[in-house]
């Protein structure tokens, strides 16, 4: 598995910690709300509504909960908060591109706070553009696979019309075209051993940044430190982590 990759397993792991503390609820459930409100507020008809529901249900956050963001993002619930979403880019330690997706209902709090988490990590707050090029979109999900060969599961999400997959202990990542991953999604559910931890749209990189061990615990601390912020949903990065820093990172 490499650097990177890697990375992003841990850190979907690291970040089912997170929903005790309430930080990954409140994600989850603006992801909810603006699906809701960007299209019909039937999952079977609205993809992305369907996505944010099946990642809110795999980090076990309470149906009521679920339903309150539909209610608010179809306009039936309380509350009047207005979520837009904004990408920003950034240049890390190293020279690595990171990318910040948010909902916010105040962008100007939200640019302050990603730029100056940015320069205090000694990166640089970039233009629109200057990261983005180098990244693709596409479909990614995590599976969990118990009693069966993790490898053979993931040849066979190839099979199933996947481009490529990771597996990191008993987690698979798979990559795919993002047209194709509601089919795949539904495929993998209908595996026996076979539990869907996460499904989403990602920006992949084209290439990546090699970074040593000190670059590789700047740029970790930086990207928790991004994902941190409230309005921060997803960080994207093309960073190739060092081996010995990854393996800190997961302890």
């Amino acid at each position: 598995m490499s650097g990177h990759s890697k990375w992003s397993t841990i850190k979907h792991k690291k970040g089912i910690l997170d929903a005790k503390k309430g930080v990954l609820f409140t994600k989850l459930s603006r992801e909810i709300t603006v699906a809701a409100k960007s299209g019909d507020s039937d999952p079977e008809l609205n993809f992305r509504l369907r996505l944010a529901i099946d990642n809110a249900k795999s980090q076990n956050m309470p149906k009521d909960n679920i339903e309150r963001a539909i209610a608010k993002g179809s306009g039936t619930g309380a509350g009047g908060e207005s979520f837009e979403e904004i990408t920003y880019e950034g240049i890390g330690p190293g020279g690595v591109g990171i990318i910040i997706q948010t909902l916010t209902d105040n962008k100007n709090r939200s640019a302050a706070t990603v730029r100056s988490t940015i320069t205090r990590a000694g990166g640089t707050f970039a233009s629109t553009g200057s990261v983005s090029w180098n990244f693709e979109q596409k479909g990614q999900i995590v599976i969990n696979v118990n009693g069966e060969d993790p490898e053979m599961v993931a040849l066979e999400s190839i099979d199933d019309g996947a481009e490529d997959f990771d597996v990191y202990e008993n987690t698979v990542e798979i990559t795919c075209q993002y047209s194709d991953l509601s089919n795949i999604q539904k495929k993998i559910g209908e595996k026996e051993n076979v539990s869907l931890e996460k499904a989403e749209i990602a920006l992949v990189p084209n290439s990546t940044v090699t970074l040593d061990k000190e670059q590789s615990n700047k740029t970790l601390r930086l990207l928790d430190d991004l994902e941190d912020l409230d309005d921060v949903q997803k960080v994207f990065t093309n960073a190739e982590f060092n081996e010995d820093a990854l393996n800190s990172y997961a302890s």
